[in-house]
């Protein structure tokens, strides 16, 4: 006679979904990551008609992966695109140049199910170089609203959320091309939703040139402040900072850079931010270096 108390408890499915664009020399690294992981599992490649041998690759996988490779509207619609058709309880979307660490996904998986009132599950990650090696450690932080205001800490392909998310919230901003994680992030922290950090190195995070933040670096910092200033009512100081040192840390050039970007997001420098340029310019402190934020394909 059966016995349903012997029937082992379900596992959700997980679905990852992986905005692609001529990253054919990362691709399969990618792919290798997701078909190594435990557990009920569906990958969705959306691709935006790579011609650098990507869709061969993505043929070669054809029988362990859903693709599509056309011209799309970009990284933010093909990520929404994949979430659109995708099955699983728990998404997440994994660009084509990083990678997942051996046992990540059932990481996420367990601390999702041990506690159902978490909505968004965010893990430990590294920065890692066109070799896989890793050069050094994402700047993670424990949960804090008031800090992601001010840095995003959170690093994408360590970050997982429960289809709920997106049922409530919404998909991702497809008028974003930089910053779509961070200002998800942020959104879904104001609006109420429930981020845990899971303390387990769950990805590799890969920097490299061909990076469109590292080759739109200006561009991208302009998205991120008029996100902030839309969401906080203006921007806080260190992006403004942050902004002006993109193309140089002198400290003349930075400092009247911080100032015109006071006046164009906030309508005014702040009283902090005049007080550190006026350290700047006195030699009392050092500029801080840009702050990172993560770096779309």
């Amino acid at each position: 006679m059966f016995d349903p108390s012997l029937e082992r408890p379900r596992r959700p499915v997980v679905s990852v979904v992986t905005p692609s664009y001529q990253q054919g020399r990362f691709l399969e690294r990618t792919l290798e990551s997701v078909a190594m992981q435990d557990g009920a599992l569906e990958h969705i490649v959306m691709d935006g008609g790579s011609t650098d041998g990507t869709l061969a690759i993505l043929e070669r996988w054809r029988d362990r992966i859903t693709f599509k490779s056309e011209r799309d509207r970009g990284q933010t619609a093909a990520i929404n695109a994949g979430m659109s058709i995708a099955r699983g309880e728990i998404l997440a979307y994994l660009n084509s140049d990083d990678v997942y660490y051996p046992g990540a996904i059932a990481a996420a998986v367990a601390a999702f199910e041990r506690d159902p009132s978490v909505d968004v599950v965010y893990g430990d990650a590294d920065h890692i170089d066109v070799e896989d090696r890793v050069i050094g450690a994402y700047p993670i932080e424990e949960w804090s609203i008031e800090r992601l205001k001010l840095v995003c800490f959170l690093c994408q392909p360590a970050v997982f959320l429960r289809r709920r998310v997106i049922e409530r919230f919404g998909a991702f901003d497809e008028n974003l091309h930089y910053c779509m994680d961070y200002e998800y992030w942020l959104r879904l922290a104001l609006r109420g939703a429930r981020f845990a950090h899971l303390p387990a190195r769950l990805a590799g995070s890969r920097l490299h040139g061909d990076a469109k933040t590292f080759r739109s670096a200006k561009a991208a910092h302009v998205e991120i402040n008029d996100m902030l200033k839309r969401h906080l009512g203006g921007v806080p100081d260190n992006w403004l900072w942050n902004y002006a040192a993109v193309d140089s840390r002198a400290v003349v050039p930075v400092a009247l850079r911080s100032i015109a970007a006071a006046f164009r997001w906030n309508g005014f420098p702040s009283i902090t931010l005049l007080r550190t340029i006026a350290s700047w310019l006195l030699g009392r402190t050092r500029i801080a270096p840009p702050l990172r934020f993560r770096e779309t394909e």
